[in-house]
């Protein structure tokens, strides 16, 4: 089978590519090579026996000559730092899903699967239970409370506390700009796919963590945040009160979903979550890091916060789990794998003071009074 994956030089994608080759599929890479995670411009080193065509998704005549050549689209080219570039995640991420879909009909392509990576972060909070009135989906935390430090969400209806719930696919509660235009690409390329029979799916990633995984993005990335804070010998700051829930995906298990999608025809027109299984707080995830660098100091919490950021979201990847996939390796060896990925990467020193420079001017970085 000849693929196309878009985004297919970055971190989840090169990964995807290597599998596809190593199965006997051609594949053919755009990638636009944009900063911050490509920041020099200039491709990493490529899989033998890929093409390669530098470019934007949103390129019409670059997409349609490249869609006429394949059989099937991996649409995993994305944007996702800033939090204060709400019209970019949209114009990137939705409209590109957009064009792809257009051209597919206007040019009456047979296109066998389009798998359109959609992230966690279309599912907001999430799902919780309030022992007196049920399930909840909590809307966006006040700025006000969090300013305070006021950590956890009270049930929306009676004030009392919630429990957190491993959320399904059937919730879609989006609270920021990312997630919103996730939750906007999976809609289009599922309606799409289904009124023009086109069989489609997408991927709610988890936080996907491994080699490769840009060490630029100034948002993104708890691994890499705490793996080039422990490199350097200085402990990480814990975001809130570090305990904050997550659950975190090994990319090699994330490929396995990948390719997992190509051909097995139960997935046509769904929507699956890909998840670690595991609910692990930021404190624990710290944890991991620092004994992967044998380094006695623990992560710090100094009342920092990101604006915008969810409190707690843990996917149930029961539905993927039927098809007989599932999570295979630890958040230890993502760390581990990560940090022999960094040993020797020179131009490290710096990184994460421009980044933290850049998420405080940006106001994403807060301190809580008090």
């Amino acid at each position: 089978m000849r693929v196309l994956v878009t985004g297919g030089a970055g971190f989840i994608g090169s990964h995807t590519c290597d599998r596809l080759l190593e199965l006997g599929h051609d594949v053919v890479i755009l990638d636009a090579l944009t900063a911050p995670v490509h920041r020099s411009g200039q491709p990493p080193k490529l899989p033998p026996g890929a093409e390669f065509w530098q470019g934007d998704t949103r390129n019409r005549d670059l997409v349609t000559n490249l869609l006429r050549r394949v059989d099937a689209v991996y649409h995993l080219a994305a944007y996702q730092d800033y939090l204060t570039d709400f019209a970019r995640f949209s114009d990137v991420n939705v409209v590109s899903t957009a064009l792809l879909y257009e051209i597919i009909v206007a040019e009456r392509l047979d296109v066998s699967r389009v798998v359109v990576a959609s992230s966690q972060a279309a599912m907001g909070e999430g799902l919780y239970i309030c022992p007196a009135d049920g399930e909840q989906l909590p809307g966006m935390r006040p700025a006000g409370a969090v300013a305070a430090g006021q950590w956890d969400i009270p049930c929306p209806q009676c004030g009392g506390p919630l429990s957190m719930q491993a959320t399904p696919e059937r919730i879609a509660n989006p609270q920021n700009a990312y997630g919103m235009s996730k939750y906007g690409q999976e809609m289009v390329a599922v309606n799409l796919g289904r009124r023009y029979d086109i069989p489609t799916v997408a991927l709610r990633y988890s936080i996907v963590q491994g080699p490769r995984q840009s060490v630029y993005n100034a948002y993104s990335g708890a691994c890499r945040i705490f793996c080039l804070s422990y490199l350097q010998g200085v402990a990480p700051t814990l975001y809130e009160d570090g305990e904050a829930i997550r659950d975190y995906v090994n990319i090699d298990d994330v490929v396995d979903a990948n390719v997992l999608m190509l051909e097995d025809e139960r997935v046509a027109g769904r929507v699956f979550n890909v998840g670690g299984g595991t609910a692990v707080t930021t404190r624990e995830f710290a944890d991991v890091v620092r004994r992967q660098y044998g380094l006695p100091d623990e992560a710090v919490v100094t009342g920092e916060y990101r604006f915008g950021d969810t409190r707690h979201i843990l996917s149930d990847i029961g539905a993927l789990t039927d098809l007989g996939w599932k999570p295979r390796r630890t958040p230890a060896d993502s760390v581990a794998a990560y940090a022999a990925w960094l040993e020797g990467m020179d131009g490290l020193d710096g990184v994460l003071a421009e980044a933290s420079a850049r998420m405080r001017a940006l106001g994403v970085v807060r301190r809580a009074a008090g």
